[in-house]
Parts: structure tokens; C-alpha cells; sequence
């Protein structure tokens, strides 16, 4: 049975054909260190991890290469390290740092490479020089900008044109710009900003250039998959796909775009503003990595999932389940009747059923391996142990009680919410409000 695989190009799925069996390439954007990882940036480390062992299962351990890179130059980072006044090197070293142990409590494999942007500058300001000489960018007030008219289907990846583009995009309407949808290269550094010399002065590059940069460096001018969040679909992919193309006068850059979907929390979009931001290393306070794992496959990686702590609850139980109390042991190999849903565009929900079939049928031995090459070990010895303050519990108890009475029930239902994330489940009833810890 062939892999088959979904690629945002075609907007359909496609049999997939490695450029060189012998050198199956992924690139995958990774991690911007500013700031911990939230459950959200999680979801494309998990699934392409997935589709990493999937992919060695089929051509061999030595025979697939995966690029995931950081992202350690960027104007959040500058922002993030003044605002806590501390060197940026120093911020993006402790950044990463937890994000690797954030990672493996999710079981996910090291890529092949991980490289920084930080140490592949030369090679952007190599294809920046490329994309010049083509006449598809050009030099203003200390930038250097990709000029979007030159590239005749801008746009292809996201299936957008250029005028629904400028109508929901936050461009930057900048003087200098040609166009206000041209997105920059290059730019100028002030001496406090991290910088480097080149023909266009001491500067910086822009976000896009970086992974371009990187996929070029590590995986060649073109390659077979190319991985992200939905969210990086435009303008981030969009421009890389652009940049690329021209830069080496090529029809592609990879052949295959996957992307994962959204995920919200309890039914809402997760965001700082809206007050239920939740990070990886939160959870994993709680959860057991293994069980955030489990609960991210449970759904299909280009469908949106809502993250909720019934569906970690059920994860918990299912996984005990399959391992019985004991740990993994022995190697892992995927069973047959678990490999073949997942050669159909990662389908992991349907995988999964696949697992509930071996341990329905006994098959102990089989369902372990399968998990094992899955990325589980069994590590659930220490179930979750909700810790709470009994006063903040009590003190937003007292709240929705209030808000309640005043029939505000947005905020109510708001207050109800956050207590759920706190592992605290509250009864209403005639006598009064009460609440327990679930466990």
C-alpha cells in the first residue's frame, strides 16, 4: 500500500514519491525563542514527528532527513529581551533549553538537523544576492525587498490572489515599498539590535528568508516535504515558496505542503488576550507527556481540535489500558493492521481504533509494539496529581456566585471554565455551589 499524503499545493492527496528514496528531505518550521511553548506549538511537533518515524519505517533510519529549525533572530525576541532586560543570547539559550525538555516529556524523536538562523546568515544574504541579480528584488532606504508583481502566481500555495491577499493581511504600508504587499529581505540594524555586515549594510533579515535559508543549506534547492501550522500558510510559506523559487529560477521548492490544523481550548480560541493561554510546561505539571501525546493523534492533524481535560481524562484511561500498568519492552514494530490507516494521510483516529482492536483481541504483544513505534513507552506511573490553592479556588468560586446573581452568564460560564483548567469540576444545586478536584 502506497503513502498517500494531502499537500496544500493541489489542495488534494497525493501518492507520494520520494525525489531520492535513498534521501527522503522534511523541513519543518520550528520554534521562535521568545517565549515557552504552548500546547498549540506543540501539535506540529507531535505530528511530524509522527510522520518522521513513518516515513523511517518505510525507507530505513538512514535514509530520511529532517530539518526542524529555531528561530533565534526575530523582533520578538528583541522586544521579549528588553522587556526583561536580559541579553538576547541569554533569553533564546534559556528559551530552547525548555522547549528540548518540554519535547521529549512528549516523546517526540530529535530531527536530523536543528539549525539556528543565527548560523545560516551567509546563506540568506547568498540567495537575497541570488533573487537581486534576477530582478526580483531591489534595495530601498536600507532594505532590501522581494517585489511580489515579479512572481506571476504569487499566491498558488494559499489559493488567494493578490487583491485578497492585501484585503486580510496586516501589511506594511511603508514608504519606501513598491508595492505594499513586497515583504522585506533585509534590514537595517541599529548597534543595541543583533546585526551583520553586508552589501547593503549592517543588518538583519526578515522572518521569511530564514527557512528558506535553512531548507536550502541543509536539504537542497528543492525537496519533498515541507511542514507547519495552518497559520504559516500565509504570508510565511507563501513568501518562502516565492523567495526560493526565484532565487534558484526553479517550478518548486518542496513537493509536498502539509499542514496541521487549529487547536482551541475548551471550545475557545487559546490566546493570552482571551485569558486561557496554556503552555506545554504547564500541562506537564498535571499530565503525564505521554497522555498529551495520546490526546493530540486522538484527532486528525488537518482537522481543528478542542483541547479539553475530559479528552485528556480519556487519553489517561485508554493508554493505562493498552499498557496495563507495565512499561514497554522489547523493539518496536508497527503492526500491520495499525500501519495501514496511517499510510492514508496520517490517520491516527483511525490508527488508534486499530490499537483498540489489538487489545480487544488479546494481541498484547503486537499493541505495545505498535505503541512503542508510535512514540510510547508506557511512562504512566505517576498519574496526574492535581494540585490546588484552596483560596483562589474559593476567592473565583465566590465570584461566579456573584456573577451568577447579577445573571451575568457569560462571565459565570467564564469562571466555570478556568476552574475546569484547574482540575476543579463545580456542582450548583439548591443548598448552594460546591466543588471538588477531579482526578
Amino acid at each position: 500500500m502506497s503513502l498517500t499524503l494531502y499537500n496544500t499545493l493541489s489542495r488534494s492527496k497525493e501518492i507520494f514519491s520520494p525525489l531520492d528514496p535513498g534521501n527522503v528531505r522534511l523541513y519543518v518550521c520550528g520554534p521562535t525563542v521568545y517565549d515557552s511553548a504552548h500546547i498549540g506549538n506543540a501539535r506540529p511537533i507531535i505530528v511530524f514527528d509522527v510522520l518522521f518515524r513513518l516515513l523511517r519505517a518505510i525507507y530505513g533510519s538512514d535514509h530520511v532527513t529532517y530539518v526542524r529549525n529555531v528561530t533565534d533572530v526575530d523582533d520578538k525576541i528583541n522586544a521579549r529581551a528588553a522587556e526583561q532586560k536580559i541579553p538576547i543570547r541569554a533569553l533564546t539559550e534559556q528559551t530552547l533549553k525548555q522547549f528540548h525538555e518540554d519535547i521529549s516529556a512528549l516523546g517526540v524523536l530529535q530531527p536530523t538537523f536543528e539549525p539556528r538562523a543565527t548560523e545560516s546568515v551567509p546563506e540568506m544574504i547568498a540567495i537575497i544576492e541570488r533573487l537581486l541579480a534576477h530582478g526580483c528584488a531591489y534595495v530601498a532606504e536600507g532594505h532590501v525587498l522581494f517585489e511580489v508583481l515579479k512572481m506571476r502566481d504569487y499566491g498558488r500555495l494559499s489559493g488567494r490572489s493578490l487583491d485578497e491577499m492585501m484585503a486580510g493581511a496586516r501589511v506594511d504600508i511603508a514608504p519606501y515599498k513598491k508595492n505594499p504587499m513586497d515583504f522585506v529581505l533585509w534590514k537595517p540594524s541599529p548597534p543595541e539590535l543583533p546585526g551583520w555586515g553586508s552589501p547593503w549594510g549592517r543588518g538583519r533579515p526578515g522572518w521569511h528568508i530564514e527557512c528558506s535559508a535553512m531548507s536550502w543549506k541543509f536539504l537542497g534547492e528543492t525537496f519533498d516535504i515541507h511542514g507547519g501550522g495552518i497559520d504559516l500558510v500565509f504570508p510565511h510559506h507563501e513568501n518562502e515558496l516565492a523567495q526560493s523559487r526565484c532565487a534558484f529560477s526553479i517550478p518548486i521548492m518542496a513537493r509536498f505542503w502539509m499542514h496541521n490544523g487549529f487547536l482551541q481550548l475548551e471550545g475557545r480560541k487559546m490566546a493570552k488576550s482571551e485569558g486561557n493561554f496554556i503552555t506545554v510546561r504547564d500541562l506537564l505539571e498535571d499530565w503525564p507527556g505521554e497522555v498529551l501525546r495520546f490526546n493530540m493523534l486522538r484527532t486528525h492533524y488537518r482537522q481543528p481540535i478542542d483541547w479539553t481535560i475530559r479528552g485528556l481524562e480519556e487519553s489517561l484511561r485508554t493508554l493505562s489500558n493498552f499498557f496495563g500498568g507495565e512499561r514497554g519492552r522489547g523493539s518496536a514494530a508497527m503492526h500491520q493492521s495499525v500501519l495501514e490507516p496511517l499510510l492514508d494521510d496520517l490517520n491516527t483516529p483511525e490508527a488508534i481504533n486499530r490499537l483498540h482492536e489489538l487489545h480487544k483481541n488479546g494481541c498484547q504483544q503486537e499493541l505495545v509494539q505498535s505503541l512503542m513505534a508510535l512514540g510510547f513507552t508506557g511512562e504512566l506511573a505517576d498519574p496526574r496529581q492535581v494540585r490546588v490553592d484552596r483560596a483562589v479556588v474559593e476567592n473565583l468560586i465566590a465570584a461566579r456566585t456573584s456573577a451568577r446573581a447579577a445573571r451575568n452568564w457569560l462571565e459565570s460560564d467564564r469562571i466555570r471554565d478556568e476552574l475546569l483548567r484547574m482540575g476543579v469540576v463545580v456542582k450548583d444545586s439548591h443548598e448552594g455551589t460546591t466543588w471538588e478536584v477531579k482526578r
